[in-house]
């Protein structure tokens, strides 16, 4: 080895180095374990008394850890322009995907480096929601201050403003005289939604869901989708009366929910071409119907023989349209089941027969191969293919489901198909949530009053939580999240409702929509994908002003929680389990109402 100087440097012998690096090995251990006791000493530093004040610390910890805790935290306000922002669903991003079937209305998440941090203020002038089921007739125009959908539909008697309300006379596109009418006539054409039969059921192009809403009186649970399109809020109109709704289309994926979910399906003038891309659409309708289920169709082309001169159309185009859709129907083992003027009704069979004759190579559309997941349905692509019901289900039919109420608490044939699910696991989770749910109404006497409606039950296993409520003037969206067994199908087969989601993403819903939100576990289940400070802002963000949380959570979290969750401007308190236990704690929160102080942003 040379110096840089180029003159030779004598090379150490090797066992001259022994010593020093061997002192030098000890002196690193030692300088290591030194700043090692000066970090745990000080890191009572970041544990701010802020947060005892919000709630008290567990007297216990679970596996001998101590709890997380956090400096106390303020989030700031939104601009007043994000009064109605839907992250994923966002019309500032449109722009940057495509026109193609309208894939730009899908959900397109913001990045993370985008993401929010702040709170959704409510609109100036916004005021406490008026209460169900005075709610389904007027909301109050403050609250949804869109003129837009006023006064292009006002015409068709979906919603008028008078002073300072909205008022929704229940008409609609193809029903301008009044929904009870139309649904009138359909129970004509279908005699199982008098008896129980019919339970669930999906409205695509929803309106202000005043469908919807006048099946709830019927005993009929309908999920009413629409997306955020140029009518600006119908899904926030119909969460606003207090009617189940989700933003959603069908464009290039599937829906969130599993196969054979539906009882019934229904589209009124909804204007998606069904005939279209091979059929794509109605196969997705097909794959989330119930076999023995039912798809009701009004308007175009249904009675083009008399309607066609109102639709900028000619009756041989009609007639085409109306005919394209009938082979393509019977292609998927659809049948005629009744029809009369504006309505008709198709039926999925139940007959594996007709199911067995789409595996063909000649058959279009082709039966889906085996390696198709039918429940797989977030961010899954949709495929010209139909779905076949699995024919090991016995039970899984309309007519071989139990009838309303009976179905809600009999262990579905499903809950089988679940890892480590059983009908006596089942039994269990159902007479659990009685337990529990008595105790959070005692907790939050406001459950089972009418000043909780729209209601949100976060991670759900069977939906035991929705059942517990039934006889509560309330509704419960189950969420399943699309990384947790997929027992949404349970869900659906028991007469509820509810979708997949991602809680690291925004639910797809407008701000202000639901006056209580569950989560059981949720922290424990996903704070390794998950950062909690966003999963907190947007609950803030879907909760009402005025609303309440119940979070029922380990122990271990609850304190950073509580943190966060006032400095998004809640009450909480700490409360006991109705066991008791130390390692699981519940935290009940409430919204509070305030108002932005900021200007619209120029």
């Amino acid at each position: 080895m040379k110096h840089k100087d180029a003159k030779p440097v004598s090379q150490p012998d090797k066992s001259s180095r022994v010593v020093p690096m061997g002192i030098m090995f000890v002196v690193l251990c030692g300088f290591s374990f030194y700043l090692g006791g000066i970090f745990c000493s000080q890191k009572e530093r970041f544990i701010t008394t802020d947060v005892s004040k919000v709630a008290d610390s567990p007297k216990k910890t679970i596996a001998g850890s101590a709890p997380i805790q956090i400096k106390s935290v303020a989030f700031p306000e939104c601009s007043i322009d994000y009064q109605d922002y839907t992250p994923c669903t966002d019309p500032k991003r449109w722009k940057k995907y495509g026109v193609h079937r309208l894939s730009f209305l899908e959900r397109h998440c913001p990045p993370a480096f985008e993401r929010k941090e702040c709170l959704v203020p409510p609109p100036d002038g916004y005021k406490v929601p008026i209460k169900w089921p005075k709610s389904r007739d007027e909301c109050w125009y403050r609250n949804v201050p869109y003129d837009w959908i006023n006064k292009q539909k006002s015409n068709q008697n979906w919603l008028r403003k008078e002073g300072e309300k909205f008022r929704f006379p229940g008409g609609g596109t193809m029903f301008p005289k009044g929904v009870s009418a139309y649904v009138d006539l359909m129970r004509d054409l279908i005699p199982e939604m008098h008896d129980g039969t019919i339970r669930t059921a999906i409205d695509t192009g929803c309106g202000v869901a005043s469908w919807g809403g006048d099946l709830l009186d019927r005993g009929i649970l309908t999920v009413s989708l629409a997306p955020r399109d140029n009518h600006e809020a119908q899904v926030q109109f119909a969460l606003e009366r207090g009617i189940p709704a989700i933003l959603g289309v069908i464009s290039t994926q599937r829906l969130p929910f599993p196969s054979s979910s539906f009882d019934m399906a229904h589209c009124s003038r909804c204007l998606i071409p069904w005939t279209e891309f091979g059929g794509i659409y109605l196969l997705e309708v097909n794959r989330i119907l119930r076999p023995g289920g039912f798809w009701i169709l009004s308007g175009p082309p249904v009675n083009y023989e008399n309607r066609w001169r109102g639709w900028n159309t000619t009756i041989e185009e009609q007639k085409s349209d109306y005919e394209k859709l009938e082979d393509l129907l019977t292609s998927m083992c659809f049948a005629l089941y009744n029809k009369k003027d504006d309505i008709a009704v198709w039926r999925k069979s139940k007959d594996n027969s007709c199911y067995a004759k789409l595996a063909v190579p000649d058959a279009y559309p082709p039966k889906c191969d085996d390696g198709t997941e039918p429940d797989s349905a977030w961010y899954t692509p949709l495929r010209p293919c139909v779905v076949v019901p699995n024919p090991k289900l016995n039970k899984l039919a309309l007519k071989s489901v139990p009838k309303w109420p009976e179905r809600l608490h009999v262990a579905p044939e499903r809950v089988g198909d679940i890892h480590g699910g059983s009908a006596s696991g089942f039994k269990h989770d159902d007479s659990k949530w009685k337990v529990r749910a008595k105790h959070y109404k005692k907790l939050v006497p406001a459950i089972g009053t009418d000043k909780i409606r729209n209601v949100m039950d976060m991670n759900t296993l069977y939906g035991g939580f929705a059942a517990a409520l039934i006889s509560d003037p309330l509704w419960v969206m189950n969420v399943v999240s699309s990384y947790a067994p997929n027992t949404l199908a349970v869900v659906y087969d028991r007469g509820l409702i509810g979708t997949y989601h991602d809680w690291c993403e925004a639910f797809s819903t407008y701000p202000r929509t639901y006056d209580l939100l569950h989560l059981d576990g949720l922290f424990t289940a996903e704070n390794h994908r998950c950062e909690m400070k966003y999963v907190l802002l947007e609950m803030d963000r879907i909760l009402r002003p005025n609303g309440y949380a119940i979070i029922r959570e380990s122990s271990y979290y609850v304190d950073t929680i509580a943190a966060i969750a006032k400095g998004m401007k809640w009450g909480c308190r700490k409360e006991d389990t109705e066991y008791g236990v130390e390692k699981e704690k519940l935290l009940v929160c409430q919204k509070k109402l305030w108002y932005s102080s900021k200007q619209p942003s120029k």
